[in-house]
Order: C-alpha cells, then sequence, then structure tokens
C-alpha cells in the first residue's frame, strides 16, 4: 500500500512528489503538467541537436522548407508540431533518427 504524502519534505521519489504537487496520474491537472513537461523536454532536444550541429535557426528552417520563427517557436515550446513535422526536423534538417515508443 502507498503512502500518504502529507508535504513535499514526505516525499521520498520523484513520482510522489509529482502526486503531490500535481495530483495522480490521470487526473487533468497532472496529464496538463505531462504534456508540458514532454513539449518542454522536446524542445530542449532539438536546441541541443541544432547547436551541435552548428547550425542558426534560420539555417535549419531552410534545410526543412520552413520560416526561422517557426523554428524558435518550436524550441521556446510555443507552438504544437505534428509528428510528421519533427521528424522532417531532426532527420532532414539534422541528420538524426527519432526512435518512438508507445506503451
Amino acid at each position: 500500500m502507498k503512502k500518504k504524502v502529507k508535504t513535499l519534505r514526505d516525499a521520498e521519489t520523484f513520482d510522489e512528489l509529482l502526486d503531490h504537487k500535481y495530483g495522480k496520474r490521470g487526473t487533468k491537472k497532472r496529464d496538463e503538467f505531462e504534456e508540458k513537461a514532454y513539449i518542454f523536454i522536446v524542445s530542449e532536444m532539438l536546441k541541443a541537436a541544432r547547436n551541435e550541429a552548428n547550425l542558426t535557426q534560420e539555417e535549419l528552417a531552410e534545410r526543412v522548407g520552413t520560416k526561422k520563427s517557426y523554428i524558435s517557436r518550436i524550441e521556446n515550446g510555443k507552438v504544437d508540431i505534428q509528428l510528421s513535422t519533427l521528424f522532417k526536423i531532426f532527420e532532414q534538417g539534422l541528420g538524426r533518427k527519432i526512435h518512438l515508443s508507445i506503451q
């Protein structure tokens, strides 16, 4: 049986901390947090890969046929990107492979 976490200091694992702060998995607040977290992770991965490739946002945009402002919005988590576009940016623009896992 899981213990009840009454304060953040009582949390012993990251999941317990998230449960306390955002609610259990499947609740609206937790789902919204996790969605924003995934968007942040993808944006940081894109920035890192672009920087490793020594490309500017404008150069990457040219490679994939889009605008610098779109790349910027993705990197800042301000746009809901389609999976096909994400693949195009990483694979065509950056020469990287994406591996997708569904659980």
